[in-house]
């Protein structure tokens, strides 16, 4: 008998069965013709709702994808087989993980390429929201992963699935992917693509763990190496994933505070000018632009330049626009 944390997350007397799980989690198990049928077609569904609200910027309507979304089932089933030790079962469910998540990218980039000229893809919250992934992502990720294992494993708790599958994201960012590589933005399909694996990596670890736990209730063949083996693929597949969203987080505050300090200096600039304002400072690609709103004319760029100098890096090019859509290049910091 278990005692301890894993007694108090999973009593044993809702704790459901390595064979209950195996024939939920598992599409090749049980009346396998008709779970691939119904996961094919919810999946297709789920990828169109997924795509439409996105290009929609409806959050409603890609919370709904995320819903009916099935992709989850086979992602367990790696983490049931990792547990078990199955390595066919893990190929197995990698494969309809695979070859589902093309299925969606596919989607969304025939959309992506039928509308090139419709999109504004930075203009998007559902694409921009989904495209710089950083480390409180893989957090959330991982919660919400020990969550659905938990809920899956017990028999009194399934009623909160649906909200795990909103919280873990898993069609909406193949969606993205798809969609920006339909327009050609591979950068932001990157940042899409790395918010899944990050998702993925999340369900499988948590998933395994909780499983591995079950394993030793249910009295399935251990042994300790085999153990450590799974937790070390594990470990370096999530440092993998964790180091480029550690790297954006990193650079995201960055930017923010190199952005914060150009707001203050921009202030100071304009200040010069009466009933003049910096209304935002934003990085885009290499170029800092500062957004001003004013009646009359901008105040010289060149001493806003000049001001800048020893507050960010050297060689960086600045930009101000105005309401009006004016766009002065105003020069590259450092030189003279």
């Amino acid at each position: 008998m278990q005692t301890g944390l894993s007694a108090w997350a999973l009593p044993e007397s809702q704790r459901r069965t390595f064979d209950e799980l195996t024939d939920d989690l598992y599409l090749t198990a049980g009346d396998d013709r008709s779970k691939r049928s119904a996961f094919w077609t919810m999946l297709t569904l789920s990828a169109l709702i997924a795509t439409a609200g996105v290009l929609s910027d409806s959050t409603a309507t890609v919370i709904g994808a995320m819903i009916i979304a099935p992709l989850s089932t086979p992602i367990m089933g790696i983490a049931l087989a990792l547990a078990k030790r199955e390595s066919g079962a893990v190929w197995r469910s990698g494969r309809f993980v695979l070859l589902g998540g093309l299925l969606v990218v596919a989607i969304g980039w025939a959309f992506g390429w039928a509308l090139p000229g419709t999109l504004d893809l930075l203009g998007n919250s559902q694409i921009t929201g989904r495209t710089s992934p950083g480390l409180l992502d893989l957090v959330a990720a991982v919660a919400t992963g020990f969550a659905g294992a938990i809920a899956l494993a017990r028999r009194d708790v399934s009623a909160v699935l649906p909200g795990v599958a909103i919280a873990i994201s898993l069609v909406p960012p193949l969606a993205v992917v798809g969609v920006c590589l339909g327009n050609g933005a591979r950068g932001l399909a990157l940042g899409a693509l790395v918010l899944f694996l990050s998702n993925l990596v999340a369900l499988v670890l948590a998933g395994t763990l909780v499983y591995a736990v079950l394993e030793y209730r249910d009295g399935a063949a251990t042994t300790g190496g085999s153990r450590r083996k799974t937790y070390l693929v594990l470990a370096i597949i999530t440092m993998v994933v964790a180091v480029p969203l550690l790297a954006n987080t990193a650079a995201t505050l960055y930017l923010e505070i190199l952005t914060d300090r150009v707001e203050k200096v921009a202030d100071d600039w304009v200040s010069q000018q009466p009933g003049a304002s910096v209304t935002d400072v934003e990085a885009s690609g290499t170029d800092l632009v500062v957004q001003v709103q004013t009646p009359t004319d901008v105040p010289p760029v060149d001493r806003l330049v000049a001001d800048l100098a020893g507050v960010v890096p050297a060689g960086i090019p600045v930009v101000v626009t105005t309401e009006l859509g004016d766009r002065i290049e105003a020069g590259t910091v450092g030189e003279s």
